[in-house]
């Protein structure tokens, strides 16, 4: 599998882990020190605590995610992957659609890659 693939994949995986509605699996796949820049919420979470905080709450809405554009760029150890993805979150008999813009950037630690930075915001109409 070539990098950019590869790279494909962890995106693949993390709606995966978001899809389990289990938030230390979603934790599990970013660094210690990462920063996500959350879509619904203005507060930057800047450690795996944090993050969990803000999954244990987004995973509450039983996202379904899927890709709508992914864009990747390989600079040695380092790899942005930045593009567009739809969520449908529910709340009790209310489901709402999240269509979102995203950036994630992993490094490669050893043979594995982590996310060390996620950035996303929903994506304004029009």
């Amino acid at each position: 599998m070539d990098a950019k693939a590869k790279i494909a994949q962890l995106l693949t995986r993390w709606i995966h882990a978001v899809q389990t509605e289990n938030p230390d699996k979603v934790v599990a796949l970013y660094a210690p020190d990462a920063i996500l820049l959350p879509t619904v919420s203005a507060r930057v979470r800047h450690n795996h605590a944090e993050i969990r905080d803000y999954f244990v709450h987004f995973l509450s809405k039983k996202p379904v995610g899927s890709i709508t554009e992914q864009n990747i760029r390989l600079y040695g150890d380092i790899a942005v992957n930045s593009g567009l993805y739809n969520f449908h979150l529910s709340e009790g008999d209310i489901t709402t659609n999240a269509a979102a813009r995203f950036s994630f950037v992993y490094r490669k630690f050893d043979n594995h890659w982590l996310i060390i930075e996620h950035h996303s915001s929903l994506l304004p109409e029009g």
